[in-house]
């Protein structure tokens, strides 16, 4: 699978143009996703040399790219903008509707090919579970 990751708010807390605590098991969610065969996209909207600076964080902690904001790493991003659109078949950003889930969550959806539906199916059905009064 083709997954779109974005950094500030994702992998790393928001502290623009600064970098960030890492959000706890973002790295190592990556490195799994990574190893598993997905091909991950860095997509931000860093450019120039905070974009570099987020690149070197991630290849420190063992976080390589298959591409950074482009769909290949050949692609040649020749535009004012210096973005193209992104090709994903999931994009994993904090701006998503219904926030960030935690990456355990991320991974879970993923490797079990769960939706957001799903999750918060799941998640219904142990509230219901939990709530049991005096005489039920």
């Amino acid at each position: 699978m083709i997954i779109a990751v974005d950094f500030d708010g994702t992998i790393v807390e928001h502290r623009y143009p600064e970098i960030g605590k890492e959000i706890p098991f973002a790295t190592t969610t990556l490195k799994m996703l990574i190893k598993e065969r997905h091909m991950l996209i860095l997509w931000t909207v860093r450019k120039g040399r905070l974009l570099e600076e987020a690149v070197e964080w991630c290849k420190e902690r063992g976080v390589e790219f298959y591409a950074v904001n482009k769909n290949h790493p050949e692609e040649n991003v020749d535009n004012e903008s210096g973005y193209s659109k992104i090709n994903a078949e999931l994009f994993i950003d904090d701006r998503n509707l219904g926030g960030l889930p935690d990456w355990g969550r991320i991974y879970d959806m993923i490797k079990n090919e769960k939706s957001w539906d799903d999750i918060y199916s799941d998640e219904r059905a142990d509230t219901k579970k939990k709530k049991k009064g005096w005489l039920w």
